[in-house]
């Protein structure tokens, strides 16, 4: 049976890291790593939306798992997001990603194609099959992917014992309420991850054990405090630093550049490790952003003062 008191917590998405080049970075993948650990986080979500998966191969995928193990391995909690939009590569980062030793795999639903449950279903269960040591994690985001996670395939899903959460990103927070009854209810050790960013607060005060979010990393010092101040009963102070954090978002969202690339910007004015820019087709950064990004520093700055 898995230790699920390891997923507790605070989990920011990995930014991919690239050079002057926009090839993958290994050494700035590593002082980033590093830069988390150094944070106070619970772990690391690596190869999700925020890794730019999508638009890097197997091999680049692999490499910068195998660089935030070098640095990560025994620290910190890692899930590995494997999914590829075909079995046999999904397969492939699955058994790579046990054979480093982290914790857990996680994938998105197959994209394109509308597939029917038990079709999804064979999927996670073959990416799992090949890493049997190795806990399993849905990752729950239909405003991407294009289909829902439903009760009914969650509790197909279930059968397997590797299978123990879901990093849930839909909107209704009752969603997460619903997985964990779920699992409960199987009589499951099973653990709900709040998805949304705006919403750690709702997600936490629902059930959710932590958080996995792709803006953790601008600011992962406000979100750790957030965390903690839930757990401590503190939810007006909770809220007013959630509020914060959403208007930061909101700024970070307002540029023309993609917001991963406002973040490492933002972050590389920070004096934090320089993740490079991002990948096409996703758009990088204009002029007219870089007053922005000086915004969101100041408002990240002044929020840090202010709670932690």
């Amino acid at each position: 049976m898995s230790n699920i008191k390891k997923y507790e917590g605070i989990i920011p998405a990995l930014y991919a890291c690239y050079d002057k080049d926009g090839a993958v970075s290994i050494e700035n993948t590593k002082a980033l790593t590093q830069w988390f650990i150094d944070q106070g986080v619970a772990g690391l979500y690596v190869g999700g939306s925020s890794g730019e998966c999508i638009y890097q191969n197997k091999e680049e995928r692999k490499a910068v798992l195998e660089a935030v193990m070098e640095v990560a391995r025994g620290k910190i909690t890692i899930i590995a997001h494997i999914a590829c939009n075909n079995t046999a590569d999904s397969r492939e980062l699955a058994a790579h990603a046990e054979s480093l030793g982290v914790d857990a795999i996680a994938s998105i639903p197959p994209i394109y194609f509308k597939l029917p449950p038990y079709a999804i279903a064979k999927y996670w269960n073959d990416m799992s099959d090949a890493a049997p040591n190795t806990d399993f994690i849905i990752y729950n985001i239909p405003q991407l992917a294009g289909v829902a996670l439903t009760t009914g395939l969650l509790n197909e899903m279930m059968k397997n014992p590797r299978v123990i959460g879901v990093k849930n990103s839909s909107a209704p927070t009752q969603d997460i309420q619903m997985w964990r009854d779920e699992g409960i209810k199987a009589g499951r050790d099973f653990v709900v991850f709040n998805g949304p960013d705006e919403q750690l607060i709702s997600g936490l005060v629902m059930g959710a054990v932590g958080g996995i979010g792709g803006t953790y990393g601008a600011m992962p010092q406000l979100y750790v405090k957030l965390y903690e101040l839930v757990k401590a009963g503190d939810l007006a102070t909770a809220l007013d630093l959630q509020n914060d954090c959403c208007r930061i978002i909101y700024k970070l969202c307002s540029g023309h550049g993609n917001m991963y690339g406002m973040i490492k910007e933002a972050l590389r004015r920070m004096g934090c490790p320089d993740c490079g820019s991002v990948r096409a087709p996703l758009a990088e950064l204009i002029e007219s952003d870089y007053a922005i990004v000086d915004e969101c520093v100041a408002m990240i700055r002044e929020a840090i003062e202010k709670y932690c």
